[in-house]
């Protein structure tokens, strides 16, 4: 109210000087011919604009969790970038943090619940080369987009397994992302340590093609070697035919391979399914899914059935939902076709 009073007064004076000046002209301009007219310095206000305030939707209780945690991560950002050398504050550390919370039902198994989180550390000092990831790393072994979610817990025997979550969230690794621009492929190299005392290394690699068409594909390659877990391989490739501002249609396959010297598997899965994007980061997808076993050489279908997906924001842009209602079987459990639900709640950081 000062401000609007100040310029209100401004304004009248501004219209008083400038009547005045007008019936004084001539005068003004014959003692102009005659005299110097001394330069005055002017003076302009300048006023700060005042800080939004938060608005009462954006400042409950959650809100201000959510902003702890990301000072939190960003305060472990900058004081690790800290650690390597000066920062440069026009281009500080920052950080993100994924939290997932998997709930899934089937009428043989019953509930599950399953928390994960995953974030990353953005470290400029060492030039952009190096990353800290922690959390849930199989979460990196799966394209974060992909169609079909749900994986059956056979025979699980907790809603709640509080070893297995701990276990599976205690990842922390050291990347360093740039080798791709000696490769041409996009490549990430870990070193770190999961599940509690499993030292590991790990190389991701991917590239992304243009078919021609409105057709595209996209293949990924993943080595890991850990002391305890010893060997895991896996290979994504999914093609897409993705007409411009229509929905696509896309076929993800994937092989897995894994050996801890006990035990080995070979498994495979793929989705093929149809997506539509609409407006505020709502999705819509639909196919069907079709898996199982590689034994001497040879791929066994185990699992198949359809499958739909609808995922969107719900009450802030950074919370999401995702349910994924499926009717698969399972042959090696003798299951026939039965419905299966997928809840997963992510909020982002």
């Amino acid at each position: 109210m000062k401000l609007i009073r100040h310029l209100s007064f401004g304004l009248i004076a501004g219209i008083a000087t400038a009547a005045a000046w007008a019936e004084n002209a001539p005068a003004a301009e014959a003692l102009a011919e005659t005299a110097v007219v001394e330069e005055q310095p002017v003076y302009v206000l300048i006023v700060q604009p005042q800080p939004t305030p938060e608005t009462p939707e954006n400042n409950t209780w959650v809100d201000r969790r959510r902003k702890d945690v990301q000072t939190t991560i960003r305060g472990w950002a900058h004081a690790m970038d800290d650690w390597f050398g000066t920062p440069d504050p026009n281009d500080p550390a920052s950080a993100n943090l994924r939290i997932l919370i998997d709930t899934e039902w089937n009428r043989y198994d019953d509930f599950s619940v399953k928390p994960r989180i995953r974030g990353k550390v953005k470290l400029p000092v060492l030039q952009k080369r190096l990353n800290v990831v922690f959390g849930d790393d199989s979460l990196d072994n799966q394209p974060q987009k992909t169609g079909h979610l749900y994986d059956e817990n056979i025979h699980q025997n907790k809603t709640f397994d509080k070893t297995q979550t701990r276990e599976s969230n205690s990842s922390l690794a050291l990347r360093w992302s740039d080798i791709g621009k000696y490769t041409g492929i996009d490549t990430d190299a870990d070193i770190g340590i999961r599940s509690g005392n499993d030292l590991y290394v790990r190389l991701k690699g991917s590239k992304d093609w243009r078919l021609g068409g409105d057709f595209n594909t996209r293949l990924e390659q993943i080595y890991r070697y850990g002391i305890d877990s010893k060997h895991y391989v896996r290979t994504n490739w999914e093609v897409r035919h993705a007409p411009s501002e229509k929905p696509f249609i896309a076929n993800h396959l994937h092989v897995q391979y894994a050996n801890d010297e006990k035990h080995e598997n070979w498994s495979w899965g793929n989705s093929l399914y149809r997506q539509h994007d609409f407006p505020k980061n709502k999705r819509l997808n639909y196919g069907v899914y079709s898996g199982g076993e590689i034994k001497n050489k040879k791929a066994k279908l185990n699992s198949y059935g359809p499958f739909v997906s609808w995922r969107q924001p719900v009450w802030r842009e950074w919370l999401f939902v995702q349910t994924e209602l499926n009717y698969l079987n399972n042959r090696n459990e003798n299951r026939s076709h039965h419905p299966g639900v997928l809840v997963r709640v992510e909020a982002l950081f």
